[in-house]
């Protein structure tokens, strides 16, 4: 048995993975803290509220009090980590020529149903394996595009008056609430597929992300059996 070692993620893109990862963490959770001071949304059918964002036994189980300020003050400053871990991350991407292998192409989207069936064990055979499938290629992507989105909705809330061009881009005070909350329901959606995902893949895939690298065990044909 021989031991190959792949070489797959560089140094840049898995230390702004992991900066990431706890900044939107943190990011989400205070969000919370700020939504809760004015928890208006929910679903409704005929007067009728079906889904509540968020329930109540959430905010108990999770010992979320009601602390406006200091929900701000954090959102406010892991902000700013995010926005700038984003554009480094965005520009290493671009520059360093990593995007061909993210960004998808004219055929991603239907290779990616076929990755959703294959993983769902619907269909057999998986499209032909590359750095990032054509699933990832897709989410990933769409993560940069909410970035962007989560920043300019959240300018417009932070100060809809000293750029009242952008709040009004948004549709207004209230409709970027709306569309900076979706993004948040977007990312925590994103987080628990992504995680399961990485269970899925197992200790090999996980490894890559933290060391760069992922071991191939080959089986080394015997040259000494005659045929």
């Amino acid at each position: 048995m021989a031991v190959k070692i792949i070489y797959k993620h560089k140094i840049a893109t898995r230390w702004m993975h992991w900066i990431n990862f706890p900044v939107l963490t943190i990011m989400i959770w205070s969000g919370m803290l700020i939504y809760w001071a004015n928890d208006v949304y929910n679903v409704k059918i005929g007067g009728k509220i079906l889904v509540r964002f968020f329930p109540e036994w959430v905010y108990q189980k999770l010992h979320i009090p009601y602390r406006l300020s200091e929900g701000m003050a954090f959102h406010f400053v892991f902000m700013w980590l995010f926005m700038i871990n984003g554009l480094l991350y965005v520009i290493y991407t671009l520059v360093s020529g990593e995007w061909r292998y993210l960004f998808p192409n004219r055929r991603s989207f239907k290779e990616a149903w076929q990755v959703v069936l294959h993983d769902l064990h619907i269909r057999r055979t998986a499209p032909p394996k590359t750095k990032y499938n054509a699933a990832q290629r897709v989410a990933y992507s769409m993560i940069i595009l909410m970035g962007f989105g989560s920043l300019i909705t959240g300018f417009a809330i932070y100060k809809p008056v000293q750029i009242q061009w952008l709040t009004n881009l948004c549709g207004g005070y209230e409709a970027a609430r709306i569309e900076h909350f979706i993004l948040t329901v977007g990312y925590v959606l994103f987080f628990v597929i992504h995680i399961i995902q990485v269970i899925l893949a197992g200790w090999n895939n996980f490894r890559a992300m933290i060391a760069g690298f992922e071991v191939i065990k080959e089986k080394i044909p015997d040259e000494n059996i005659e045929v």
